[in-house]
C-alpha cells in the first residue's frame, strides 16, 4: 500500500512543485486520507462511467469524478463506494454530490465531495474516461499523483516522498 503523507508536510517541502486544490470538498468516507495515481471520469448527472471505473481493479488509484458541480443528483452511493473498497481504489473525489452518506461514513474508503443529494443519477453511459479535468483551481491529469487528507488535496506530477 502507498504511504499516505500529510498534505501539510508535502506543502512545506514541495510547495513550488504542487497544485493545491481549493477547499471546496467535504470528507464523507470512513477514511480521511488517500494517495495514488489519478484516474478520471468526466460526466454530468450520469454515473454509468463511475460504476464502470470502480468495477475495474483500482490498484491504489484515486478516481477523480468531474460531475460539473451538479447539485441535482448524486454520482456515488454506498454500492459504488463498496466497489471502490472491493477493487482496491485508493479513494474517490467527486466534483458533485454523493448519497448514502451515513453508510459511506462507516466504510473503509476515502470520499471527498461537494455535498450530498438523495436522488440517484441517470444511467445513459455518457461521459469520458481518463481525460484531463479541471476544477477547484487545479488540473487533474490521469497518471499524476494526488494526496488528500482532512487538510485538503495536493497534486504532483509524480509520487513524492519526505
Amino acid at each position: 500500500m502507498t504511504d499516505i503523507l500529510p498534505t501539510t508536510d508535502l506543502c512545506d517541502r514541495y510547495a513550488d512543485q504542487l497544485q493545491i486544490a481549493e477547499p471546496l470538498f467535504g470528507d464523507f468516507g470512513g477514511r480521511l486520507a488517500f494517495a495514488g495515481p489519478i484516474s478520471t471520469v468526466k460526466c454530468f448527472e450520469d454515473n454509468s462511467l463511475v460504476r464502470a471505473a470502480l468495477e475495474e481493479p483500482g490498484e491504489g488509484r484515486v478516481l477523480v469524478v468531474d460531475g460539473g458541480a451538479s447539485d441535482r443528483c448524486a454520482l456515488l452511493g454506498d454500492n459504488l463506494a463498496q466497489l471502490a473498497i472491493d477493487n482496491n481504489w485508493g479513494g474517490v473525489v467527486v466534483y458533485g454530490c454523493i448519497r448514502d452518506s451515513a453508510d459511506i461514513g462507516e466504510m473503509d474508503v476515502a470520499v471527498k465531495a461537494l455535498a450530498t443529494h438523495p436522488l440517484k443519477s441517470n444511467k445513459r453511459d455518457l461521459g469520458d474516461r481518463d481525460v484531463l479535468v479541471r476544477f477547484a483551481g487545479v488540473a487533474f491529469r490521469p497518471g499524476a499523483w494526488i494526496c488528500g487528507d482532512a487538510d485538503g488535496m495536493v497534486l504532483a506530477a509524480k509520487e513524492l516522498s519526505l
